[in-house]
């Protein structure tokens, strides 16, 4: 039979024991006590958006310093495809449980605006010792984040814009100097169509304009300069021929003789001249246009700034180099971006707006402009100073700052997106894009679907 008694030396080591795990479930009694306590005084607000893994990299890490800094405020980040966002935002919106801060489309920015969704931050603005600083945005960015009045309801998140890539290689075979971002750098149109079609070559070695030359059958592309889906492209050629793509009085300007021309430059570069891959040859490859410049099949690309984070020294095999696009009437490329506003429902106004604050200072902005995907909104990093601080060896070519400092503030041109202009241009406008890029003249399409598509854009402002 055992011996069930304890001995006074095991009887103390049991007592203590349990004395010592008394002490330590008080103590852990205590901290969570003070946990609960502290958890009081947190406030939660949620960020809804969309992005690739590089940007949801990148606002993890921001939200991460952010409440470093912020101990009282926690951020919830809201992730939705943007293929779904826009439904999903407005169901929230609906449903009466916005989230406190967004993502909001450039495209949609004005609407949500005019409805009420978006809160006033004008005098937060005003009134924020950096942000409020006169010259802390470039004029093109406040001018498309105010309204008429002057009041702001959002901060652009940054600033991207189209420009070429080339193959450097395929441009030294054929003689051609690239292009650059200094004026007299930049192709005119004529120089720009006559260099695609030296770089344009069919099975047979012919060039567009040679006798024999078989239009079937190109191995080599000049120029991949897209109509759709993106609008970005064409936008920059409409501003570049002197036309505009939002008029003064804030409706389309497409139907213009200028604005026409432009978009029916770009389908010509296609149907006319045979230096452009329609989108069904480019299926048929299964190629993207940055595997096309980099196996030799294309030798210049029409592309967002963005797409550097792809598209540089360190993804390619073939030397690569960035120039400016080129100009038909005027020099000109489209400034643009989503914006980040607080929700006019959020039940936390003040710490929402410390968040949108914080995504406007360079340690947000500057994640992205490192890897190549965006480019500066803020004068200071404009600089020689502030590109130091972002610009990185191996992804943004040499010439890079000169786009920036140069280029960008004295041909970039950002537009007010008016209220209604995405069911305008959803319902008329990219549906006469994709008719003009399937071979339709722009003078046939272009009329009517501006006429509709402001009919939309004049109800909602009114």
């Amino acid at each position: 039979m055992a011996n069930n008694k304890l001995s006074r030396r095991e009887f103390l080591k049991v007592a203590g024991a349990s004395a010592a795990f008394a002490t330590t479930l008080t103590q852990l009694g205590g901290a969570l006590q003070v946990a609960a306590l502290r958890r009081q005084d947190v406030t939660t607000i949620s960020f809804a958006g969309w992005g690739q893994p590089a940007e949801q990299e990148g606002v993890l890490a921001a939200i991460e310093v952010f409440q470093q800094e912020n101990p009282g405020i926690e951020v919830e980040w809201r992730h939705t495809p943007d293929t779904d966002f826009t439904t999903v935002f407005l169901s929230n919106i609906a449903a009466g449980t916005p989230p406190d801060t967004s993502f909001i489309g450039s495209g949609d920015y004005e609407t949500y605006r005019n409805e009420g969704i978006l809160l006033d931050i004008t005098d937060r603005i005003l009134n924020d010792p950096l942000l409020g600083q006169p010259d802390y945005f470039l004029p093109q960015e406040a001018s498309r984040c105010a309204d008429a009045n002057g009041r702001w309801h959002g901060i652009g998140s940054t600033w991207v814009a189209p420009h070429l890539y080339y193959n450097a290689n395929l441009l030294e075979a054929a003689g051609i100097t690239p292009p650059g971002f200094k004026d007299d750098e930049i192709w005119d149109w004529d120089t720009f169509v006559a260099n695609a079609k030296l770089l344009t070559l069919d099975a047979n070695g012919n060039h567009p304009d040679d006798d024999g030359f078989d239009p079937d059958n190109i191995v080599q592309w000049g120029v991949d300069y897209s109509l759709v889906p993106n609008p970005t492209y064409l936008i920059a050629a409409v501003y570049s021929n002197g036309a505009k793509y939002i008029t003064d009085d804030g409706l389309s300007g497409l139907d213009s003789p200028e604005a026409m021309q432009a978009l029916q430059n770009l389908a010509d570069l296609i149907y006319v001249h045979h230096v452009a891959p329609p989108s069904s040859s480019m299926a048929s490859l299964g190629m993207t246009n940055a595997q096309m410049l980099d196996t030799n099949r294309l030798a210049l690309v029409v592309e967002g700034s963005w797409a550097l984070s792809w598209i540089n020294p360190t993804t390619l095999s073939v030397p690569m180099g960035v120039g400016a696009l080129p100009k038909m009437a005027t020099t000109a490329t489209y400034l643009q971006a989503h914006f980040h506003a607080v929700l006019a429902g959020s039940q936390h106004p003040d710490e929402a707006w410390q968040w949108v604050r914080f995504l406007a200072t360079p340690f947000y902005t500057e994640q992205f402009m490192k890897i190549g995907l965006w480019l500066p909104s803020q004068t200071a990093q404009t600089t020689e100073e502030g590109m130091a601080a972002w610009i990185t060896e191996g992804i943004h070519p040499e010439n890079y700052r000169e786009f920036v400092s140069e280029y960008l503030p004295k041909y970039g041109v950002a537009a007010r997106i008016p209220a209604g202009f995405t069911e305008a241009s959803s319902n008329f406008l990219t549906p006469a894009f994709q008719a003009i890029a399937d071979g339709s003249l722009a003078v046939d399409v272009l009329p009517e679907a501006v006429r509709q598509a402001n009919e939309i854009i004049a109800a909602a402002s009114a």
